[in-house]
């Protein structure tokens, strides 16, 4: 490999993982400001992260999928109907 491409390639390696740590940070400081993972009410499309099944938001296939989620505030979630803090199938 020249050196050209050494260099984009190390440039590439940075580039995802710093993506992927900034994702992982502001999931977490969801988490931290009063927010909860919301199971089952998700609207086709707007999950806020990934499943067992794919790795990104943005990807549920269907409406309501008890295995999609979403933070809302927390208390919320349990007084939406199909509302749930755990995936179903767990």
């Amino acid at each position: 490999m020249d050196k050209s491409r050494s260099l984009a390639a190390t440039a590439l390696t940075t580039l995802i993982g710093l993506s992927v740590g900034q994702i992982a940070e502001a999931a977490s400081a969801q988490a931290s400001s009063g927010n909860e993972k919301c199971y089952g009410v998700v609207k086709k499309g707007q999950n806020d992260c990934g499943t067992a099944n794919h790795g990104c938001s943005k990807q549920a296939s269907q409406d309501a999928d008890p295995n999609e989620w979403v933070y809302l505030p927390k208390g919320s979630c349990e007084k939406i109907v199909g509302g749930s803090l755990a995936p179903k199938d767990k």
